[in-house]
């Protein structure tokens, strides 16, 4: 993990629905949050079984659309270790793809947690607490954060956790899917830009 850059990795198992949207909405809220220091964040994806080098599915992709972004440029990817190792947060869509990553590489779990996990656990998070001025660092005291707060935040079902998988269903679903990942994104988004 180079200091310089924060990596974030987003989980689903196709890799063609949840996480390429989770990918992109992430991007986007830190583009549009820190402008050229966004360029010191690598947010990526994978599949616990991934399509490799499939786009994503049509719904995703329109779904992103009304986001003003384009998938079209995405190829899925079969998650490896070497994927866990290098990101310095892992965001699983559901608590199967967090702990598929963990057991990759066990010593990630204090940096890995379902997306709706990471935005719960970082609601109570005193801004003020970051550090300011560097991006990067601010991140990492941010995954620390989040991390000290497991178990001091349940929820109120562990499925509250999960982000319901929406391949082969209408696209009313991933418009659904996709409103929640963008909703769930932006407390932490929020803590990110400082």
């Amino acid at each position: 993990m180079s200091s310089d850059v924060f990596r974030v990795l987003h989980v689903c198992t196709g890799n063609i629905c949840r996480s390429p949207l989770a990918e992109h909405l992430m991007r986007d809220g830190l583009r549009t949050r820190l402008g050229d220091a966004a360029d010191r964040f690598v947010v990526e994806s994978a599949g616990t079984w991934g399509h490799t080098g499939s786009p994503m599915e049509t719904y995703a992709l329109s779904t992103l659309a009304t986001y003003a972004l384009d998938g079209s440029a995405f190829s899925a990817r079969e998650l490896v270790a070497e994927h866990v190792v290098a990101a310095d947060l892992i965001l699983g869509a559901t608590r199967e793809h967090r702990a598929a990553a963990v057991v990759l590489h066990p010593r990630a779990a204090a940096r890995t947690f379902t997306l709706r996990e990471f935005a719960r656990l970082t609601a109570g998070v005193d801004p003020t607490a970051l550090p300011s001025g560097d991006a990067v660092e601010r991140a990492r005291a941010l995954v620390v954060a989040a991390a000290a707060n497991r178990g001091l935040v349940p929820p109120e079902r562990p499925r509250d956790d999960d982000v319901d998988d929406p391949y082969q269903a209408p696209a009313s679903a991933f418009a659904t899917c996709g409103a929640l990942v963008h909703a769930t994104l932006q407390g932490p988004l929020d803590l990110l830009g400082g």
